[in-house]
């Protein structure tokens, strides 16, 4: 049975579509993992949230930080009128609620030891082992399906604290996670998150190191899939044990699926509609 992981798909529906047709017709009974970031940017968040979730046990999601920014909206009492015009739809939808409480049962982080790959949206902080990583998403998920959950998302957002600490505690332990898991992509030179660069590795100031490629990173013998960094520009990155399958769909790039279960993963990739 053949496992495909899918980039990011930013409301992109019609190159989901096309993607999953050809999958479905190439590979007997695929199933799917997603990386993140379903939603937002692209034209119907809607009709990929409805495709996803009607995949059922056929597909594993991990939340992405525009997922987690949806969640998090739709707690506002004036969601509807800041809501962009794609994910007012999936406010308005007769079946948003729904999907709403679909989204926010989805795990931060996917891990099969038999498989050898973990899946996240955006990386594993250097200091953290893959079973330290799967620990503090637990710790999120908990608060995201939890009676406060509305409390915790009001909370989420923000850029500190940079730096893990067994002892952060409340909101800032769990923002830390929540930034580490689905929106870091540099590392400052004391080991902290940068918030703040977002482009090419080549234009990056000297000073930063990609998550990646952090010096003995703990969880460096892992292999890991990732998402969220459509300017990385590269896909395999075979001296480190990762693949960053973010094409970048939301720009009119290609919408990729790497495929996990072969002894040399590969993609298979579509184009996305120009935006």
């Amino acid at each position: 049975m053949a496992i495909f992981c899918i980039g990011d798909i930013h409301g992109a529906a019609d190159a989901l579509d096309r993607l999953l047709d050809r999958l479905s017709a190439e590979y007997d009974d695929p199933t799917f993992w997603f990386v993140g970031d379903l939603v937002n940017r692209g034209p119907d968040s809607l009709g990929v949230l409805r495709r996803v979730r009607a995949l059922g046990e056929r597909a594993i999601t991990v939340l992405g930080n525009h997922d987690l920014s949806l969640l998090a909206l739709a707690q506002r009492n004036d969601a509807i009128e800041k809501a962009k015009p794609g994910l007012r739809e999936v406010l308005e939808a007769c079946d948003g609620d729904a999907l709403l409480a679909w989204l926010r049962h989805r795990p931060l982080l996917h891990r099969d030891p038999a498989l050898d790959w973990t899946m996240v949206h955006a990386g594993i902080p250097p200091s953290w082992t893959v079973a330290e990583a799967q620990a503090r998403a637990q710790e999120l998920e908990a608060a995201l399906r939890g009676p406060d959950h509305r409390d915790f998302l009001a909370g989420l957002y923000g850029n500190t604290p940079s730096h893990w600490a067994p002892e952060l505690s409340g909101i800032e332990r769990l923002r830390y996670i929540a930034n580490a898991l689905t929106r870091q992509r540099f590392i400052t030179p004391d080991g902290g998150l940068d918030m703040d660069y977002k482009k090419t590795l080549a234009d990056a100031p000297s000073s930063l190191v990609p998550w990646f490629a952090w010096p003995n990173r703990a969880a460096g013998h892992e292999r890991i899939v990732f998402g969220h960094w459509s300017a990385l520009e590269q896909v395999a990155w075979p001296q480190y044990r990762v693949w960053g399958i973010d094409t970048g769909a939301a720009w009119g790039g290609q919408l990729s699926a790497l495929r996990l279960d072969s002894a040399t993963p590969y993609l298979v990739q579509v184009e996305a509609d120009a935006p």
